[in-house]
């Protein structure tokens, strides 16, 4: 399951609106890609896909395709906006490590493989 939390998903309703789109949704999905192997992405979208999870959390809706799924379990999405940087940050428990930038991360040794 992924979570959002407050900021993150009181951010998003805020995207939305400027968008004037309440029926679109967030998409997360992972990737091969970024400097760890893995990497996430996040867009809006109309509407979801056949084989989609469809979450409602706090307002918001997300898409979520099954490989993605499976290496998003127990994620949980977060915003920030400090002297760090502003943007959306995924904390992944699947993630055996991550990039400087936090946007790619890597699986355990032996976990499933990239494709």
């Amino acid at each position: 399951m992924i979570t959002l939390t407050e900021p993150a998903a009181g951010q998003l309703r805020r995207l939305l609106q400027e968008k004037e789109s309440s029926e679109q949704g967030l998409r997360i999905f992972v990737h091969a890609g970024g400097c760890a192997g893995l990497q996430y992405g996040m867009a809006f979208e109309a509407q979801g896909r056949e084989s989609d999870m469809i979450l409602e959390r706090q307002g918001v809706r997300l898409y979520v395709d099954p490989f993605s799924a499976t290496h998003l379990e127990g994620a949980c999405i977060e915003y920030e906006d400090g002297p760090s940087g502003v943007g959306f940050r995924v904390e992944n428990p699947n993630a055996a490590a991550t990039c400087a930038c936090g946007l790619s991360f890597r699986l355990e040794p032996g976990g499933e493989a990239v494709t």
